[in-house]
């Protein structure tokens, strides 16, 4: 079997996480995160959409990680990341983390925002 090494480009792939972190492009960041084109900014949670909001025209899709279990995302978070334009996808934080690096690996428009586990 023949491996060869997968190309990020400019992006930071989540390379670890852990009890109340991520480890993203090299650097550990503590808490919630939003993994966009542009950069790492820490998140609000939930209520916090002007981070995400202002990458939507570089974004196609949204992968939200809920923590350790999926859990619903709230009509409302939802709605107005919709109304930008994002496909929104939510999933535990574990396979978020590996969706992201598989989308972005593939050159695909996504971005991430993590609740811790």
């Amino acid at each position: 079997m023949r491996l060869t090494e997968i190309s990020y480009g400019n992006a930071a792939p989540v390379e670890g996480y852990g009890p109340g972190f991520f480890r993203i492009g090299g650097r550990v960041y503590e808490g919630a995160v939003v993994v966009l084109p542009g950069g790492i900014v820490p998140w609000g949670g939930y209520e916090d959409t002007a981070a995400i909001l202002s990458a939507s025209a570089c974004v196609d899709v949204l992968l939200v990680g809920t923590g350790a279990a999926p859990a619903p995302l709230p009509a409302g978070f939802r709605r107005v990341l919709e109304a930008a334009g994002l496909g929104v996808e939510f999933m535990a934080s574990p396979p978020a983390c590996r969706t992201y690096n598989m989308l972005l690996a593939e050159g695909r428009r996504v971005a991430l925002a993590l609740l811790p586990v």
